[in-house]
């Protein structure tokens, strides 16, 4: 697991121990941040289920401005941490222990450009996440702010959304991304 491009192109990123995170296919990775495209830079990122902080790093890395890093395990707090101090990354950065849906129920500071959604497999907690974000998404986004979302192709459903639109739906074996906007 490493960075793909930008200032810390090549830097190998740790993983925590266990198997209580899921780290994004590379080959995932870089379709997603091929998607984005010019839209990285100068952005701002929610990271929720952060896990090793690979994609929000990879953001940063391609000079988003800020990304907001939530994990609930202590493991994956500390392996976010040294990876950000050994990309150098950490100017660009706020770690954040917490539980990613309530963090959701109250709204943010801020507004975010984007939000990452790679919840753990199979329990639903994706579509528990959007229909929450649904509720005010311009409350969490920024006019032209995405969600995306990582999930195995077996757990999506369509959602009865009003607030957020599914725009983009990509499949790579065992992952999939789907790219929700604000709903104009």
């Amino acid at each position: 697991m490493r960075v793909i491009s930008g200032r810390a192109k090549g830097r190998k990123l740790k993983i925590v121990p266990g198997n209580s995170t899921r780290p994004i296919p590379e080959k995932v990775k870089a379709s997603l941040f091929n998607v984005l495209g010019d839209f990285v830079p100068g952005s701002r990122w929610l990271d929720l289920f952060a896990g090793t902080g690979q994609v929000g790093i990879e953001a940063l890395s391609r000079d988003a401005s800020q990304v907001v890093f939530i994990d609930t395990a202590q493991a994956a707090i500390r392996v976010i941490h040294d990876n950000l101090r050994h990309t150098g990354l950490e100017a660009g950065a706020k770690v954040m222990r917490m539980d990613a849906l309530a963090y959701l129920r109250h709204p943010p500071a801020e507004k975010f450009d984007l939000i990452f959604v790679a919840p753990p497999q199979y329990k639903g907690i994706w579509l528990e996440v959007m229909q929450i974000i649904d509720t005010r998404p311009r409350e969490y986004l920024n006019e032209g702010g995405l969600v995306v979302v990582q999930i195995d192709p077996r757990e999506y459903e369509p959602l009865p959304l009003t607030g957020l639109l599914l725009t983009d739906q990509r499949r790579y074996g065992d992952a999939m991304l789907c790219y929700y906007d604000l709903n104009a």
